[in-house]
């Protein structure tokens, strides 16, 4: 069954068109990457299917129903945590659940287990300031699950994370997906991190962001920091930057001119 559905999806800005013509579908419970270079559209297409942006032409639908505005339905990580500095690490992570009216005794306890799936049992009092910045996106992570969405949208979440942060967070997103196995839309720059946690990668070329190659990615789950030594790993970033090389040269060269 497709949980997600983007079917002729095209976005303007003014005069520039960020999008043209997406289609694809996303299957209940997988986990789907999209890489490409700057100005490709990605965040803009996560932000459609948010329902933060209008479509132009065509249509995102979520579960056969067409998205018209956000919901409660998708979860958003995106690249800063965004926390509350005044609320503590359980406040922040239930505060969509009170938005909405649905904070009860059975709703907090459910949070609590989140918050151990994420690694933070124990840290449900601190404030913000006291955590690193692989913690913060964790808490940020599980205020995204806590709502309990149909698809988790994650917009380059570990960008603003050390070298090494960021491959622990790159497993424990694994480990975490693999517990629910959500079904998630993944925005990032990084190949290899796009290999290493998706089923599928979508390769974007660029701007007008278009679909430029569905690409399966069968490394055998769960994966290990070791996956990322094996020939197959290699072999399937080399074909992913051989496909937009070009592209992310001529964006580099306009953004630098």
């Amino acid at each position: 069954m497709s949980k997600l559905v983007s079917s002729g999806l095209s976005k303007w800005f003014g005069d520039l068109q960020a999008l043209a013509d997406v289609n694809l579908t996303v299957e209940d419970g997988e986990f789907v990457a999209l890489v490409g270079p700057s100005g490709c559209g990605k965040t803009t297409f996560l932000r459609t299917v948010a329902g933060l942006e209008a479509a132009d032409e065509g249509a995102v639908y979520l579960a056969d129903k067409k998205i018209e505005g956000p919901g409660r339905d998708r979860g958003f990580v995106f690249q800063q945590d965004s926390l509350l500095p005044w609320r503590t690490v359980m406040e922040n992570t239930v505060v969509g659940l009170e938005l909405a009216g649905r904070l009860d005794a059975t709703e907090t306890a459910r949070v609590r287990k989140l918050l151990e799936l994420v690694g933070l049992a124990g840290f449900e009092n601190y404030h913000p300031r006291q955590l690193s910045g692989g913690m913060r996106q964790r808490v940020n992570l599980a205020r995204a699950l806590a709502i309990d969405p149909k698809v988790l949208l994650m917009d380059e979440p570990f960008s603003a994370l050390d070298a090494q942060t960021r491959e622990i967070m790159q497993t424990e997103l694994q480990r975490i997906w693999e517990e629910g196995r959500k079904t998630v839309l993944f925005v990032t720059h990084q190949i290899d991190e796009a290999v290493f946690l998706a089923d599928r990668v979508l390769v974007f070329a660029r701007r007008p962001g278009r679909l430029l190659e569905d690409i399966r990615i069968d490394l055998p789950r769960p994966r290990n920091m070791a996956t990322k030594r094996r020939p197959e790993f290699v072999a399937l970033v080399d074909r992913i930057w051989r496909l937009i090389e070009n592209d992310v040269r001529e964006s580099v060269l306009v953004e630098k001119i």
